[in-house]
């Protein structure tokens, strides 16, 4: 598992909002939890141990919630990105901790999921392209 870094990468080309395409972020009200799904996503070969990220809430605050700032300038946006931000934001001033783990297909999905629904969370996003589901 990885320490989270934002890059360009994982910013929406039009207001530059988080977007990391090919990738889910899931929220679980218990950082312990977090750490015990991501080494289990390991374990279990759902993702290589560079396809997870660990993000407690101060990371959340400090490197996505900002990038919800300017997504509405010049023009209100047309998808939900802004809103997904906001609401990770939100759960991340509770103390939620975040995996953001590739899951490039639906099959990546679901076996992560299958993980995942092994305890707690608060939220599961998956971000294709151009779509941002509920998991």
């Amino acid at each position: 598992m990885k320490n989270f870094a934002m890059d360009k990468e994982m910013l929406s080309s039009i207001g530059g909002v988080f977007y990391p395409t090919g990738h889910s972020i899931v929220m679980f009200p218990d950082s312990e939890d977090a750490l015990k799904i991501g080494r289990a996503l390991v374990a279990r070969q759902v993702a290589t141990g560079d396809e997870v990220y660990v993000i407690p809430s101060d990371q959340v605050l400090a490197q996505i919630s900002p990038t919800v700032s300017d997504a509405d300038n010049p023009l209100p946006s047309a998808g939900t990105e802004g809103a997904v931000v906001r609401a990770l934001t939100q759960l991340a001033r509770e103390g939620h901790a975040a995996l953001l783990v590739r899951t490039p297909n639906e099959d990546a999905a679901e076996q992560m999921m299958a993980v995942v629904r092994t305890v707690p969370y608060s939220m599961a996003q998956r971000y294709r392209r151009l779509v941002i589901e509920d998991l």
